[in-house]
């Protein structure tokens, strides 16, 4: 199993790049950051200053969306960092969360973005493609590689992802709902012609190591919330008795009220305090590091070949330090 750190990219950009200076060296594979332009700096002006102060950590963002940036654009941005550091980033991309509702848009639809991630990876990768009903290619890229993972929790976003992308994101570490997005992914990975093994699947969620659980519990409970969000819209779109969403996914909602997304990803957002210990304990990793251990183990079996830690708590240092001794570099 492969680990990556997830970043906010708050200023300054230096403590950015220094985190991902320090997980190249912890052993750590692949560095993610938030991609929502207003409330963090812009991430692919860092990712350039990370590539050229590294040299094997792969970036992408976790993840962008096919609305707040020209899909030409997307492309263009991968396929020069690609150009000028090697094949280091990976396209990490959704329907949009934080970076469209903060500015009063809405999420795409699945068929946008089914269109979108086929015209960044065309593109990046120096094909062509049909944007606006034009045929368009970008001449300086010659035998470009792009992977694309699609961040999906619904049936039918998981179909999509099986279907188009190189991989999923799944931002929770709940066994069985790993498990049951893995086996519906896979379906369409198989029905698509493809193969699962060249299918990677990236499970992203909160890390802490220590003996406090409950404190860890409040330092994480963002995270039920944050999850929420999306949550809400498969409830949305199934109803919440639906038989094809499992209910360990969706019941815990029930007491959500709304979501301000000027805390979003942060320890004590006040639009989280509904999400119940259960639901932490269930998406997050906590607790002393045997216990990670055991989780992590149990995800790896299910086909995860990635786990993406979430930082965002009073005592990353103590965690990213476990991880390098205890799990990576075992």
């Amino acid at each position: 199993m492969e680990f990556g750190l997830v970043a906010q990219t708050n200023a300054p950009a230096k403590k950015v790049i220094e985190l991902a200076q320090r997980a190249e060296a912890a052993g750590f594979t692949h560095f993610w950051t938030f991609d929502s332009t207003v409330l963090w700096q812009e991430p692919f002006v860092i990712y350039s200053q990370i590539l050229s102060s590294t040299s094997r950590i792969k970036v992408g963002p976790m993840v962008t969306n096919p609305l707040t940036r020209d899909w030409t654009v997307t492309a263009s941005l991968f396929a020069t960092l690609n150009d000028m550091f090697g094949p280091r980033t990976v396209c990490g991309i959704g329907r949009g969360d934080s970076a469209v509702r903060y500015t009063g848009g809405t999420p795409a639809s699945l068929a946008t973005l089914e269109q979108c991630m086929n015209v960044i990876k065309e593109l990046a990768e120096g094909r062509e493609a049909v944007v606006r009903d034009t045929s368009v290619k970008i001449p300086w890229v010659t035998n470009g590689h792009l992977d694309v993972w699609m961040a999906a929790y619904g049936p039918k976003a998981l179909a999509l992802a099986g279907r188009q992308a190189d991989g999923l994101i799944l931002q929770l570490a709940d066994p069985f709902v790993v498990n049951w997005a893995i086996e519906t992914a896979n379906e369409a990975v198989l029905g698509a012609g493809k193969k699962t093994e060249d299918f990677t699947v990236c499970v992203a969620a909160p890390a802490y190591v220590g003996n406090d659980l409950a404190h860890q519990r409040d330092q994480v409970r963002w995270f039920g919330g944050m999850v929420g969000n999306h949550v809400a819209d498969i409830v949305e779109r199934y109803g919440s008795d639906s038989n094809v969403v499992p209910p360990a996914l969706t019941e815990y909602i029930k007491g959500r009220k709304g979501y301000d997304y000027s805390h979003h990803g942060q320890a004590g957002n006040p639009s989280t305090e509904f999400v119940p210990d259960e639901i932490i304990d269930r998406f997050c990793l906590l607790g002393p590091i045997e216990k990670h251990q055991e989780k992590l183990s149990e995800l790896e079996g299910l086909g995860v070949a990635q786990f993406a830690l979430y930082l965002m708590h009073d005592n990353p240092d103590e965690t990213i330090e476990a991880y390098a001794n205890h799990i990576i570099n075992q």
